[in-house]
């Protein structure tokens, strides 16, 4: 909306910096619960992009909307932005254009439908192959992350929790201790189960209710208080009855706390994990898109499911996608079947004989 507001304004802002501009928008004009307490400063721009705004009349020009649309499209620095950020864009405007035609301000939706609303913006939802850690480069980011002086081994349960059962971050950061449930030390039966029920991403304490930098949410895509169950290997069992012991957490705990007692923060992970694959990661690897983002760990996870031979159904279930997204995000991803599907097409037969015609 910020790209929106400053291409439909009849001249540039010449006596303010653009980045004032920009943040005056983003963090006070857009935001209600904040823009009552603007500063002096920060009303003194918002009230000239106000006089220098054109009317809603200009979304019934296409030149101007098409000035729109190239303006959302593009970064910063001219280049033109990714496709995802591309089409997430677009699908914002064009829910604020239904809300204005809705309100009656706008007598139709002036943006591009069908076809041509999406043929600059071609997308994937394919998990990119490269991504994927390897057991051997896992094992070695997971260890270096326990050996970390300060806090490696509470990130280690947190991060071996992302590579074993797949949660998203988001998810596995709002978990409980009395989410998990630990088998007996005797049992033969060492598997673990986590349960997966809420999700607290972060989306900055201005953007709250609370004034908090989390907001709880329910799960992705999923009815309200729906939960799931995921299997977590006996490996994981080691590791989390350990650092519930070493923790002294109680059942009603965070599974996974910061320094403070409080929620796991998304920098505190980000820069942990950035570190850790710079220590034992080759240069080389280190700059390739392998385990790049905390969210490969979930995407190396179900690859290893999908691979083992899980039903894609079960699959599903466990990371809490529908199969359709499933498979749309990890067909690429999956290896290693293809002999046995040969020798199942082989076992087949061939088209029987023909009698000869001589």
């Amino acid at each position: 909306m910020t790209a929106t507001t400053i291409a439909l304004l009849r001249a540039k802002p010449t006596q303010f910096a653009p980045a004032a501009v920009r943040t005056a928008l983003r963090e006070w004009a857009f935001n209600t619960n904040r823009r009552p307490d603007a500063p002096r400063d920060v009303v003194a721009i918002l009230r000239w992009v106000e006089r220098n705004s054109l009317p809603v009349s200009a979304w019934e020009d296409p030149e101007k909307v098409d000035q729109v649309l190239r303006a959302i499209d593009t970064r910063l620095d001219g280049k033109q932005a990714a496709a995802w950020s591309r089409k997430r864009n677009r699908r914002i405007l064009n829910v604020a254009m239904k809300y204005a035609v809705r309100r009656r301000v706008l007598r139709t939706n002036p943006l591009p439908k069908g076809k041509e609303s999406t043929t600059a913006v071609k997308t994937t939802n394919a998990v990119d192959k490269r991504s994927l850690l390897n057991p051997e480069q896992a094992a070695a980011v997971l260890d270096w992350i326990r050996r970390r002086p300060r806090g490696g081994e509470r990130l280690h349960a947190f991060f071996a929790t992302l590579y074993y059962c797949g949660p998203r971050p988001e998810e596995a950061v709002a978990m409980r201790v009395e989410d998990v449930v630990l088998p007996d030390p005797d049992a033969v039966d060492q598997w673990c189960e986590l349960l997966i029920h809420t999700a607290t991403p972060e989306v900055g304490k201005q953007w709250t209710d609370t004034g908090e930098i989390h907001e709880q949410r329910d799960l992705k895509g999923r009815a309200e208080g729906e939960t799931r169950t995921v299997p977590g290997h006996p490996a994981l069992t080691r590791i989390l009855r350990q650092h519930i012991e070493d923790e002294q957490l109680k059942p009603g705990d965070l599974l996974f706390q910061g320094e403070s007692g409080g929620i796991l923060a998304g920098s505190v992970i980000r820069r942990a994990w950035r570190s850790a694959r710079k220590a034992v990661l080759p240069p080389h690897v280190f700059e390739s898109p392998t385990g790049r983002r905390v969210y490969d760990n979930r995407n190396t996870r179900l690859t290893k499911w999908l691979n083992d031979g899980i039903p894609p159904a079960q699959v599903a279930e466990w990371a809490g996608n529908s199969v359709a997204v499933l498979l749309a995000s990890y067909a690429r991803c999956i290896e290693g079947q293809l002999p046995d599907l040969k020798r199942r097409l082989e076992a087949a037969g061939d088209l029987p004989d023909q009698p000869s015609t001589s």
